[in-house]
């Protein structure tokens, strides 16, 4: 199972890499220091994007985060729209490691 710390390295490597994530939020448990530990911890991130329609019209750019057992994409069951723009992957890796990935676009406009 690759470590808290590579999964950390991998998510901001990923975004470091591409122009158009200008921010990396975590939220959930592993950001609460309070919150206990366990190996059942996914981790629960938000890219903040200024294009998300490239993200979400070819999926295969999250080949990186590892070998997947499952992915699930919510927005692409809702209809007849996504209102909020955002776009969520729930990821689970072979090695048990799992990503929640939210793409959340930015009002570039001025």
């Amino acid at each position: 199972m690759r470590t808290e710390q590579d999964m950390m390295d991998l998510i901001l490597g990923v975004a470091k890499a591409d122009e158009r994530v200008r921010a990396v939020l975590m939220n959930g448990s592993r950001a609460n220091t309070n919150a206990p530990k366990d190996i059942y911890q996914d981790f629960d991130v938000a890219y903040m994007v200024t294009d998300i329609e490239p993200f979400t019209k070819d999926h295969s750019w999250i080949d990186v985060f590892g070998k997947r057992l499952m992915l699930q994409m919510p927005e692409t069951m809702r209809y007849p729209d996504n209102p909020d723009g955002h776009f969520g992957y729930l990821m689970l890796f072979e090695d048990g490691n799992r990503i929640d990935l939210s793409l959340v676009p930015l009002n570039t406009e001025t």
